[in-house]
């Protein structure tokens, strides 16, 4: 018999060290917080989105996502454009979408190496098993800008490949 609560802490484990891993290699490939490191990459997929709905993908309170974009802003990665009323928008800068390529280029020649060291039958396998924990994450998180708010989101479709995460979304809404 499978023992599944074994299956589920080396799941756990490993997907600590992945994490840490992509962070690292991301967040440190320009100098910024994890939240900093998605927050350019959302920016840069949608830019022009308000501090609130930006702190909402990448999960942070109206406050700390203020407080971020304060920091990105010093920076010169990101900037405010007043819209309309009270609303501002917030965009990346030419030096913020080319730190937002740069941490998605350095997460993803970590994360490369990391599934390179697999043969490509288990490569192949491993591919099939994370689009259904996608899916199932969905499901919980219910945003796929939460789940996916770190994705290279080109390279996840290249190829006609359907992104598990954005099909989960279409099946759940009807879209």
């Amino acid at each position: 018999m499978h023992d599944t609560r074994r299956t589920a802490n080396l799941l756990g484990a490993t997907a600590l060290a992945v994490t840490d891993l992509a962070l690292a290699g991301a967040a440190g490939a320009v100098g910024v917080s994890g939240s900093g490191a998605a927050a350019l990459v959302v920016l840069g997929a949608d830019p022009g989105i308000s501090v609130t709905e930006l702190g909402r993908r990448v999960g942070l309170t109206q406050s700390a996502a203020a407080r971020m974009v304060d920091a990105l802003e010093a920076r010169g990665l990101v900037e405010r454009r007043p819209t309309f009323g009270k609303w501002v928008a917030v965009h990346p800068t030419d030096a913020g979408r080319r730190a937002a390529a740069t941490l998605l280029d350095a997460r993803g020649d970590r994360l490369a190496a990391l599934v390179g060291a697999l043969p490509p039958s288990d490569q192949e396998a491993l591919a099939g098993l994370l689009e259904g924990l996608l899916r199932a994450l969905y499901a919980e998180v219910g945003s796929a800008w939460r789940v996916c708010r770190l994705c290279d989101r080109p390279c996840c479709t290249e190829a006609g490949a359907v992104c598990p995460v954005g099909q989960a979304e279409r099946d759940a809404t009807g879209g």
